[in-house]
């Protein structure tokens, strides 16, 4: 029987540290971790990588539920996948485990909470970009991809997918901004 901890921040200027501290505290043998976002599974391998290894009697420890996911479907199906193996989940705080019956009624309205609130961010978030729409303020996100390269590599002929992978984007977001572009150079 293994404590395994695992670690989750949604940006990569986000700390793991504080997460990872609390789990070695409690005895964790093993923690993954990694900085992705919470609103799905997409993309969190570590997460994935647990779950395929857990045994009979092994624990999956979080600090926060939200650190599982911020979806409830997401956070009751993680759970339910856990329990198939025979292992537990355990939230640090508030302290709740799936070794007991209420925990799993804890855990579910916990993970309703955690939707709950990230739909208010978001909620919060599109209000205040309106907001600064309104004002002038707001002109949208950091690009993230240096459109000045897009146009002259597919000028020098270079491929949609070697500009990709040059730039480490999509293509779709390549042809995006070829499309999107009155400066488009064919």
């Amino acid at each position: 029987m293994s404590r395994i901890g695992y670690a989750r921040v949604s940006t990569t200027d986000q700390d793991l540290e504080t997460q990872i501290a609390k789990l070695k505290a409690e005895g964790c043998s093993i923690i993954r971790s990694e900085k992705v976002s919470g609103a799905s599974r997409e993309g969190r391998s570590e997460l994935a990588t647990i779950i395929d290894f857990l045994r009979p009697g092994d624990e999956l420890l979080v600090t926060r539920l939200d650190r599982l996911g911020r979806d409830t479907r997401d956070v009751l199906n993680l759970i339910h996948e856990c329990e198939q193996r025979e292992a537990f989940v355990t939230v640090l705080d508030p302290h709740v485990s799936t070794r007991g019956e209420m925990g799993h009624i804890v855990l579910t309205v916990l993970g309703m909470v955690a939707q709950m609130e990230r739909r208010f961010i978001k909620e919060r978030q599109r209000e205040g970009i309106e907001k600064a729409k309104g004002t002038g303020i707001y002109r949208g996100g950091k690009a993230r991809v240096d459109y000045r390269l897009v146009f002259e590599m597919h000028r020098d002929k270079v491929g949609v997918s070697e500009i990709a992978a040059a730039l480490g984007c999509s293509r779709m977001q390549v042809y995006r901004i070829l499309k999107g572009s009155p400066r488009q150079t064919v």
